[in-house]
């Protein structure tokens, strides 16, 4: 069953800038820009400028598969705005049962080092993507903080390190021990 037309809407804060051009969105707010290249999925995507700025965006005789792409551009652009608005930060805690975790902040927050997981010899290192930075908490013992304004790359940053600390050879339901993703929030909350 194809839809003529389905669309969403979306409205944009006072303090954000978007620029839409052949599907290529630019998003640039008080922390920052972010682009977004989203050609692979064919659809409408409109700039309403007026007393509020909107982005409308449209699929002609999709299909259902389609159709679902609306949101998801939605909330991709959705993303974007709160990244530049308020950024993104990702709480990652170590557990351990008894060889505890160390992990070493390097480059000026741009790389972890991992050591002694599980009384493992070998060192683990992992890069931060762009725009993120990886910090110690102060207030709480074997918590790491990323941040950064891009979701996709904090995510994925945050995957990474996780990942890595994957425990083989060994019954997973025993072997609880690894960094794992403790909250997902902004940088600025709301008051």
């Amino acid at each position: 069953m194809r839809d003529v037309l389905k669309t969403e809407e979306l409205d944009i804060p006072e303090n954000v800038q978007v620029s839409i051009k052949a599907r290529l969105i630019t998003v640039s707010g008080p922390r920052g820009t972010l682009t977004k290249n989203v050609r692979h999925v064919d659809m409408d995507i409109r700039l309403l400028t007026g007393k509020t700025t909107k982005v409308t965006l449209a699929v002609w005789q999709g299909g259902r598969k389609h159709v679902a792409c609306l949101r998801t551009i939605r909330s991709l652009i959705n993303n974007m705005v709160t990244g530049v608005t308020k950024g993104f930060q990702y709480k990652m805690r170590a557990v351990y049962a008894h060889f505890p975790i160390n992990c070493i902040i390097q480059d000026g927050g741009s790389a972890v080092e991992i050591r002694n997981f599980l009384g493992e010899k070998t060192v683990r290192h992992v890069n931060m993507l762009d725009g993120v930075s990886i910090s110690e908490s102060k207030s709480q013992k074997d918590e790491l903080i990323l941040e950064g304004n891009d979701i996709d790359n904090v995510s994925q940053s945050a995957a990474s390190i996780q990942g890595i600390c994957r425990v083989r050879n060994k019954d997973i339901r025993k072997f609880l021990d690894g960094i794992y993703v403790s909250d997902k929030g902004t940088i600025v909350t709301d008051a």
